[in-house]
């Protein structure tokens, strides 16, 4: 009789917890997730403001626009501040501080509330806040202390569909904030009940390789969460142009949420589907704003090889706003340190210039063609264009550093490099475009590097970046032996434009280490370059890109 009961029981709890375990199985076999992403509007950050950002957070999580969704991901900081820390469990302790911490004993409100909000509405949550952490708890790390015995740090926490601490990434490369690096840096990931691994990391990340491109090159993960407080800089890193160059360049699905704050820079939230460009995304204007965008994501296969391109038309905006310097605040690159030159428009006519602009031994070729839109309308405002190239570190003061490898066309307010990166002061009508562009190609040989990222670099006056649909972009070694990539970006044939702001392709060398034709002889024979590869033998090569292209354009002229 007692075996029967037992049996019997045993039956009961597996019919018990079918419904679930089929429900998980479902959605690990669709090929696609839902997912959602927050632009969010914070208050000044308070003492006390975490109250209203929480109060919006879950109004989120428990709206209709979020009732698909399968993960949803908050911006960089904008719930709390470095007066409202909180500590974090350790993921692999799998607490839930919904059911552990009702009373908020261990954990502060928000983080015990976000849990529990996780757990009712039953989705993943990503949220970025001010952790605390003891200093003792870490012995390892023998660097100076705080003398209230604290690090803080700028933290991604991941709470599963049961409202558990399930990963915790902690930011690297920190923007001029008052915070701690961990000892190490942290490559984070996290699995899901739909079948996906997710990376993630925070904001400024995106620059440099570790853990954002490391994450790829060392554990396959072709998914990532991206809370992000970006500062957008004119004209090659503005939010939603860095967002989809970075995921169609490593060819991953991005799930990127901003805080909402144009009167300081800061807006820009999408969702991409690496090759196939935007899923969906918004640049806000003027007071920003506290919504959610919901797209299906497609999942990645196995075999990245095999993987089908999702064939996608340009997303529709429904009401365009181009940029003023009134309606967005924008920062703006150290473009005095380009080499670069003015692009001469005669008004009322075509016209067509080919160029090759160098930075050193570093080499862009331009060929580009316009059509003259017509005379000037009294008292508008133009853009007038330049064409540039750089070689450089990237010299934003007071934090970390990259190597790029830069080649553009970008918009200027006046004729004076001075007046490039800037938007210009009215909108409306009076902001004219002076021409159309018929066609943009950019060719470049770019040296090969140990880490390395070469990406598609646009922006229009909306703030809003070019599809994949409407460019053609390749990259490919000459040779399988070489140490070199020839690059070549330009407009797709059937596209014209009149109202882009960046047509470029940006070269991120991280740190600029083990890159071709840099260093000694022997450096690069360290690095694993042959015998005689050096800077020198490279000049040659870095020309023949540029060569290529002046041939194309002389047989289009015949």
């Amino acid at each position: 009789m007692a075996k029967n009961w037992w049996r019997l029981s045993l039956v009961f709890l597996i019919l018990g917890l079918m419904p679930g375990m089929s429900h998980q199985a479902a959605l690990a076999d669709l090929d696609y997730y839902t997912a959602g992403v927050v632009e969010f509007r914070q208050s000044i950050l308070s003492l006390s403001a975490w109250s209203d950002a929480l109060e919006g957070y879950v109004e989120i999580i428990n709206s209709e626009n979020a009732s698909a969704t399968d993960i949803i991901v908050f911006p960089e900081s904008t719930l709390n501040s470095a007066g409202s820390t909180t500590f974090v469990p350790n993921p692999e302790d799998q607490i839930n501080p919904c059911l552990s911490d009702p009373n908020f004993t261990v954990y502060e409100e928000f983080l015990v509330t976000l849990s529990c909000a996780a757990r009712n509405a039953s989705k993943y949550i990503v949220i970025n806040l001010t952790e605390k952490q003891k200093c003792e708890d870490v012995p390892e790390d023998t660097r100076p202390c705080a003398s209230n015995g604290l690090n803080v740090f700028n933290t991604n926490v991941v709470f599963d569909r049961e409202g558990v601490v399930v990963s915790r990434y902690r930011k690297v490369h920190l923007y001029g904030e008052a915070k701690n690096n961990t000892y190490l840096p942290e490559l984070s990931t996290f699995e899901t009940d739909f079948g996906v691994t997710f990376g993630h990391f925070i904001c400024f990340d995106i620059l440099f390789y570790t853990p954002a491109h490391q994450l790829i090159e060392e554990q396959g993960i072709t998914d990532f969460v991206y809370p992000a407080m970006w500062f957008s800089q004119l004209p090659f890193l503005t939010a939603v142009q860095t967002q989809q160059g970075w995921a169609y360049a490593n060819d991953v699905n991005l799930l990127a949420s901003g805080a909402s704050r144009p009167s300081v820079g800061s807006s820009g939230s999408g969702i991409y589907h690496g090759r196939s460009g935007t899923l969906t995304s918004v640049m806000i204007q003027d007071s920003g704003e506290r919504a959610i965008y919901v797209a299906q994501v497609p999942k990645y296969t196995r075999s990245r090889a095999l993987q089908k391109r999702v064939r996608r038309s340009t997303p529709e905006i429904n009401s365009r706003q181009v940029a003023s310097s009134t309606s967005f605040y924008m920062k703006r690159d150290y473009l005095e340190n380009y080499e670069s030159e003015l692009i001469q428009f005669d008004e009322g006519t075509t016209g067509a210039i080919n160029r090759t602009i160098c930075y050193g031994s570093f080499c862009c070729n331009f060929d580009i063609a316009w059509r003259s839109l017509g005379t000037a309308v009294e008292n508008g405002s133009y853009y007038s264009y330049r064409l540039g190239t750089y070689d450089g570190w990237r010299n934003e003061q007071q934090v970390d550093a990259n190597y790029i490898r830069n080649c553009g066309l970008f918009t200027c307010s006046g004729d004076s490099i001075d007046d490039c990166g800037k938007l210009l002061p009215i909108e409306g009508e009076l902001q004219q475009s002076r021409v159309t562009f018929t066609r943009l190609e950019i060719g470049v040989t770019y040296p090969e590097s140990r880490e390395f990222l070469l990406f598609p670099d646009t922006v229009l006056d909306n703030l809003l970046p070019l599809e994949p649909n409407q460019f053609e972009w390749s990259q490919q070694k000459p040779t399988e032996d070489s140490y070199v990539h020839e690059v070549r970006f330009a407009l797709k044939e059937s596209q014209e434009l009149s109202n882009v702001l960046t047509f470029a392709i940006y070269g991120n060398y991280y740190d600029n280490v083990c890159t071709f034709g840099v260093g000694s002889e022997e450096e690069q024979l360290a690095c694993g370059y042959k015998s005689g590869s050096t800077r020198l033998t490279t000049l040659g090569g870095w020309l023949i890109m540029p060569l290529v292209i002046l041939v194309t354009a002389w047989t289009r002229a015949q």
